[in-house]
Order: structure tokens, then sequence, then C-alpha cells
């Protein structure tokens, strides 16, 4: 199997994104794709994410980050088949291939930033572009809460991807941790993904709300760069028995 016939079997076409869609994520390095998930399915998702975490207790988020002020959990490809649209929804996986082309899940796991807690500092997940390096990871946020200009929503410097040779650092007066003159809050209801390329200089912010701030984020990677979680190595025999040859490609494995 390849991508194109993967991507053909999931229901894959260029023609799920509109011209909007795909100059944003060109031009800001993000873009909103709403109603993807129904109240029903937010719910069940933000349920099942509160059990999982009862029982990991504070192993939560070890296979791939711990992060204090947050509650995050890893793996999630093995721990429910409800998350299996989180890297084979036809929609989301079309902004994908439109960042970067050739492409397998990286990692997928959940962070909620907890009341009074949450911020990050500007970063791209890739470090630095070189001149001429092709873009190599794009994520994906899947809302489970409404993100508000209160509650830890993400912050990101559009059009930032397009820049080579230069960190967040660089215009910060080497502090990450400040706001950017630049910035914007990825702000949108509950249900909504918003891909965005993983080299937009991007991080939470703090939670000012007495509630978790949640989301699920699906990271992706072009074929051949190192996972953040190598899926092979965690797959489990029952998730590779009910997942498809298409679902299993964009697994890569």
């Amino acid at each position: 199997m390849d991508m194109d016939a993967a991507l053909t079997d999931l229901g894959v076409r260029p023609d799920l994104i509109d011209a909007k869609t795909r100059a944003q994520l060109d031009t800001d390095g993000f873009a909103p794709l709403h109603g993807i998930l129904s109240p029903d399915q937010v719910a069940a998702f933000g349920a099942r994410l509160e059990e999982l975490a009862a029982i990991e207790g504070s192993r939560a988020g070890a296979e791939v980050h711990q992060e204090a002020g947050t509650d995050r959990l890893s793996d999630l490809v093995n721990k429910d088949p409800m998350f299996e649209v989180c890297f084979t929804h036809p929609v989301v996986l079309a902004a994908i291939r439109h960042v970067l082309g050739e492409f397998r899940l990286s990692s997928l796991n959940s962070r909620a930033a907890l009341p009074g807690q949450g911020h990050q500092g500007l970063h791209a997940d890739w470090g630095v572009l070189a001149e001429g390096e092709d873009f190599q990871v794009c994520n994906s946020i899947w809302l489970l809460d409404d993100f508000t200009a209160d509650n830890g929503a993400t912050r990101v410097v559009p059009g930032s991807h397009r820049q080579r040779g230069k960190a967040p650092a660089d215009e910060l007066d080497g502090d990450p941790q400040a706001t950017h003159p630049d910035e914007v809050q990825l702000l949108a209801p509950a249900g909504t993904v918003v891909v965005f390329n993983s080299h937009v200089w991007h991080g939470g912010t703090r939670n000012g709300t007495d509630r978790p701030r949640r989301a699920m984020h699906s990271y992706f990677a072009r074929r051949g760069v190192p996972q953040q979680l190598n899926q092979a190595e965690y797959l489990r025999v029952r998730t590779q028995e009910r997942l498809s040859p298409a679902a299993l490609y964009v697994l890569g494995v």
C-alpha cells in the first residue's frame, strides 16, 4: 500500500478542504475545521479521558511527556477504538496531506490545562527550519472544550512557519515565555479541529478559569521522520487486528 491508496481507502479527497482553508494553511499556518466532532462525541471523549487519567494516575502521559500544570495522556491509539477517528478522519487528513504530502502519525495524546496553569513558551515542534527545507511536522488540536480568551487557548504567531533560520526567542529578547506582538489565540467551539503547521510558533496560555481546558492532539510527521511515539513498538495485538490496512499505513506500521 502507498499513501494515495491508503488515503483513498479512508475517503480522503483534496476537495474535502476548500480554497479558503488551503490558503489559511499556506499563509497563516493554521486553519479551523468546524463541527468535526458532534456534542455527543465531545462528551464521550471527555468521559473516557477522565476514566483513563484515573486509571493511570501518576503514570499518565509517561509514554511521551508529562508536564506540570496539566493532565496528559499518551498512546491513545491503543487505549480505546473511539480514538481511531483522530488519525483517520478524512477532512482532517486532507488538511494534513496539504501541508506535508507523505505523512504518518507521530503521536496521539491529550492535554488539559489545569486552572491557573498551562502557560508555555512559544516554540516550534521542529526547531529551526533551514532555507529550502520542507515542512516536516503538522499537528491537529481536537477541542473538547470551547477555546476562549480566558481558559488557556493555544496562542500562535501567524505566518511564522515561513521563517527560516530564526526561533521565537530571537524576536522576544531571549524570552519565549513573553507575549509576541503578532500572536493570536485559537478561539473556537468544542468539536472544532484546528490543523496547524507545527513549524508555526505556538504555545499554551494560562487557564484563568476554575475548570480544566481539554484537548486531544493528533500529531503527524513526514514518513521517515522519527515518530514522537514509535507506533510499531507500542502497537497492541488487538489494535492491529481491528484497524484497516489503510489505518495501519497511517500509523506507519
